[in-house]
């Protein structure tokens, strides 16, 4: 299907692909030469979709995955080789600064997205990898999917990811995983928290994905986006204000077009019109 009008008229690097089918929009990491390694045009890439779409009602939900049988391997050693020596010709380390926090706007800008984002995880989901799984909203794994954070026995540390990884499975698991650099497989990511469910071939996965599509689209839209930033702020807010608001959107809601379409499909037994894509 034709991408949507945010995506349509716009020109994206390479290292990503995009397919767009009704209301879900698949984001694929494309260098599978290299276990789709973030580099840093990836990178940039990925937060352009991002951002292009913050606005999109028309896009319901971003589904994450990488080409070639693996999710992503972490950041590109290649890039951080380039890196070294930009910071000797600048004489400061400002270089490898800019590069990961690039990183980590980007990895907050899926956090933060208010579309539901589905990470379908196989092969490596190492380091950068492994942080963006851990900012999706709904992970589905091959139980066989090689996990970790192998940052430390690389000589850097998990800097932009550490506090995502830290709010998915908590601190104690955080620290023994990133401290180890500990390997491990889809069902342990399971049994951490990483994930959500996990199937043990393709076709399982592919038919795991078809049914989570199907239950984000028996949500309303903009009910959707509404709970995501209403879950995101229960982190940072003090709980009176925060639910003395959620009551005022609660009623917005009820009030609205969604509130009185969902109340009358539930009376006359049939699916909302929001179903219908």
């Amino acid at each position: 299907m034709t991408l949507s009008q945010s995506l349509i008229d716009q020109q994206f690097d390479d290292s990503i692909l995009l397919e767009q089918s009704g209301s879900i929009l698949t984001l694929w990491l494309n260098r599978p030469e290299s276990r789709n390694a973030m580099s840093l045009n990836m990178v940039k890439a990925i937060q352009q979709v991002f951002q292009s779409i913050e606005n999109d009602l028309s896009i319901r939900a971003v589904i994450l995955r990488g080409k070639g049988g693996h999710f992503c391997a972490g950041g590109d050693i290649k890039d951080m080789a380039q890196l070294r020596g930009e910071a000797i010709t600048a004489g400061s380390n400002q270089p490898y600064v800019d590069f990961n926090r690039q990183f980590g706007h980007m990895i907050e800008q899926v956090d933060q997205s208010p579309q539901t984002v589905v990470a379908v995880l196989e092969g490596a989901v190492l380091g950068g990898g492994f942080g963006l799984a851990c900012v999706s909203d709904v992970a589905i794994s091959l139980s066989h999917a090689k996990f970790g954070l192998p940052e430390t026995g690389l000589g850097v540390i998990p800097a932009q990811i550490s506090p995502f990884v830290v709010k998915r499975i908590g601190l104690t698991q955080a620290r023994r995983l990133a401290l180890l650099g500990s390997r491990f497989d889809g069902e342990m990511a399971y049994t951490l928290g990483v994930v959500h469910e996990v199937v043990s071939d393709q076709g399982g996965l592919d038919a795991l994905l078809v049914e989570t599509i199907q239950q984000i689209k028996r949500a309303a839209p903009q009910a959707s986006r509404v709970t995501k930033a209403l879950l995101h702020r229960t982190l940072n807010e003090p709980l009176h204000h925060l639910l003395d608001d959620a009551a005022q959107q609660f009623a917005h809601a009820v009030g609205g077009a969604e509130g009185m379409e969902g109340t009358m499909a539930f009376i006359q037994k049939r699916n909302p019109n929001w179903m219908d894509d």
